[in-house]
């Protein structure tokens, strides 16, 4: 199997990017991601958007159907990792 190329995550972040609209948006997610992909991707953002809001990780994990486990990756990405879930859902709560 190859080893992963940073050029075709670049490239994959430029496509995303040139999303104008939910629906583009749904179209390319729907055909490059499977339905359980997505789900895990929706969940994970469901979890750090609870996180944030101080859920505890148990009632989380009843709301969400996430694993303990993955709340916890969650949350270790909040705290030690780039900033990606808060700066998406800033952004989100600002638009609405």
């Amino acid at each position: 199997m190859k080893k992963f190329d940073k050029e075709s995550l670049n490239n994959l972040f430029e496509a995303i990017l040139l999303l104008k609209t939910k629906e583009e948006c749904d179209n390319f997610f729907n055909d490059i991601c499977t339905i359980q992909e997505l789900e895990a991707i929706a969940q994970r953002l469901d979890v750090a958007k609870q996180l944030i809001e101080g859920k505890v990780y148990t009632e989380i994990s009843k709301e969400t159907g996430a694993s303990t486990a993955t709340v916890c990756r969650v949350n270790r990405c909040i705290k030690y990792g780039n900033g990606g879930y808060k700066t998406v859902l800033d952004r989100i709560n600002k638009e609405k």
